[in-house]
């Protein structure tokens, strides 16, 4: 009994994740009510509560997803790869065309700093995919592909221009960005090799 209780209580927790997704990617977080969202699943505001202690707990297990997504998407184009450099290539290019996906966008990239703040968007963004670029960049120094330097930096470095990168075309309407900042995003890469 007590197992049938807890998949349910599973099974909800993950239908209010779902809904307030789609409706934070659709509308943005502050347009978002949490009536909204119990209506559109048939629940009522208490068994929101029952999971969650408010719309900000709701949006920060979104953003968690949408990091995983995005850290999930960079990790299997870079272990698609057999050379180490092409890894890092592949996996900077995936962050940045991850950044298309509406869902990043509204939820990541515009919402999630503004209703989190900085410090812990930055946070949630160097748990996921800076952990994988620092891993990538202390390999490549440690085998002589690109020059000998202090990886913390190098990595801050890099992570701040992708998310720069990413934020810019989240906002430009050009059907070209992606394609350009991937080709900028490759020279700037190339010029870390040895």
């Amino acid at each position: 009994m007590a197992g049938k209780r807890d998949a349910q209580r599973e099974a909800t927790a993950k239908a209010l994740v779902a809904e307030a997704r789609r409706q934070f990617t659709q509308h943005g977080y502050s347009a978002v009510k949490l009536t909204e969202i119990v209506s559109a699943l048939g629940m009522t505001k208490g068994a929101l509560y029952h999971h969650f202690d408010g719309k900000i707990e709701l949006f920060r297990v979104v953003v968690q997803e949408i990091q995983q997504k995005v850290g999930d998407r960079v990790a299997a184009a870079a272990e698609n790869q057999s050379d180490p450099w092409e890894e890092l290539v592949a996996g900077c290019e995936a962050f940045l065309e991850a950044q298309a996906d509406p869902e990043v966008q509204q939820i990541m990239l515009i919402d999630a700093p503004a209703v989190l703040g900085w410090q812990e968007w930055r946070a949630m963004d160097e748990a996921v995919s800076g952990r994988l670029l620092t891993e990538i960049l202390n390999a490549l120094v440690k085998k002589g592909i690109i020059a000998s330097q202090p990886v913390e930096p190098l990595s801050h470095l890099l992570s701040g221009a992708m998310n720069e990168a990413a934020l810019w075309l989240a906002e430009t309407n050009s059907p070209t960005a992606l394609s350009e900042a991937t080709a900028v995003l490759r020279r700037l890469l190339n010029s870390l090799r040895e």
